[in-house]
């Protein structure tokens, strides 16, 4: 078993920053890969951002060059940087992690991109 818990999201205006981070814990040893996930209203889940344990990096198309994932394997806690924030970005924030073979959810954040 894998909780997370997520950092509250927030109201941002476009061209602002912000940064989640997740905190892992329980049974995090088979940990091998961390991700951040969006939905946003009448929208299906989406990957947004994917990082394994060894810092190898994937993106959406649409955040590429935008956003960054990064992780502290110390601390079990995996970030994502968010700049230059679009009204389209608004949506819950969700982070997973995938161990033995299973995905783990965190609770979700709102984060909402103002025009």
């Amino acid at each position: 078993q894998v909780q997370l818990v997520e950092s509250e999201g927030g109201l941002v205006q476009t061209g602002g920053s912000l940064r989640l981070s997740c905190a892992a814990s329980g049974s995090i040893s088979s940990i091998n890969a961390m991700a951040w996930y969006r939905q946003a209203p009448g929208k299906q889940r989406e990957l947004v951002a994917h990082i394994t344990t060894g810092g190898t990096t994937r993106y959406a198309d649409s955040v590429k060059g935008r956003f960054t994932i990064s992780r502290d394997n110390a601390k079990n806690t995996v970030y994502l940087q968010m700049n230059s924030l679009k009204p389209e970005d608004t949506a819950v924030y969700y982070c997973a992690c995938r161990a033995a073979l299973k995905w783990y959810w965190g609770q979700g954040t709102q984060v909402t991109v103002s025009s």
